[in-house]
């Protein structure tokens, strides 16, 4: 496996609870991504779900990274969750600025566990993957419906990819071995934390993956990433700086290999 194939990060960066566990005492928040890029070579941006993203932010954010740098953006929870269309050009015109720099990876559509794969809702995804047709874009899925080679052949035929999560084994979650659906392939480490995974996000993603899960996580992998131009990995248990110490583990390994 190249390393530089693997492209390793984090599901956000900005955590106050990350102060003193990952980033120095004292670090503030406006400091947190110029600090993130001392380690990482891209990361989720996950406030454009809650919030719309302006050119002028993410125009200030790829201005605090170095070239070769790579943002995925979560789209707006009116996209994923509220199923308003209206929303995708606004949404588009605010990449400019990490179009222009070379610094978009990708749009991330996260869809929830009441998304299930009805007609209706597959129509919808239908729609909306038209309305992001112009940018590179990623699904998750969460709901075990999803869990069809039918969806796998839809994806590939858009060359849209299939974000492949690692969650705790619970009825009507969705869960997929390592497969590919475009040149990129996509994983998302949430938490294995099936005590708590109902509990709320603080206590979902309290998990700290060990170095044999990861070192399993990579040979499963193996045989997909050798079939892809690029293999991100996100950590999402971003409890305590857990994911960014997880996402140093992996990249220590690869190293290794």
């Amino acid at each position: 496996m190249a390393d530089a194939k693997h492209i390793i990060g984090t599901s956000g960066y900005s955590f106050k609870d990350w102060v003193g566990t990952f980033y120095p005492d004292g670090t503030q928040s406006r400091d947190m991504l110029s600090c993130y890029v001392r380690h990482f070579e891209t990361v989720e941006l996950n406030f454009s779900y809650y919030r719309m993203p302006s050119a002028a932010t993410l125009d200030a954010m790829a201005r605090k990274t170095p070239d070769g740098f790579t943002f995925w953006i979560k789209a707006n929870q009116e996209t994923t969750h509220k199923h308003n269309r209206a929303v995708a050009g606004e949404f588009l015109e605010s990449l400019d600025p990490l179009i222009s720099r070379d610094k978009l990876a990708g749009v991330l559509m996260q869809f929830p566990q009441s998304f299930h794969r009805t007609v209706a809702n597959r129509k919808y995804l239908a729609a909306t993957l038209d309305d992001f047709a112009t940018v590179p874009a990623a699904v998750e899925f969460r709901h075990f419906s999803w869990c069809d080679p039918a969806v796998v052949d839809g994806l590939r035929r858009r060359n849209v990819t299939l974000v492949i999560p690692d969650v705790p084994d619970l009825d009507g979650l969705y869960r997929s071995g390592p497969l590919a659906t475009s040149a990129t392939g996509y994983l998302r480490l949430h938490s294995r934390n099936a005590s708590k995974w109902y509990a709320g996000g603080a206590e979902r993603y309290d998990w700290n993956y060990t170095n044999d899960q990861i070192k399993e996580f990579l040979d499963l992998w193996s045989d997909t990433a050798s079939q892809v131009d690029k293999m991100y990995t996100f950590f999402n248990n971003c409890h305590k700086g857990q994911a960014a110490k997880n996402a140093e583990a992996m990249r220590r390994i690869l190293e290794q290999i």
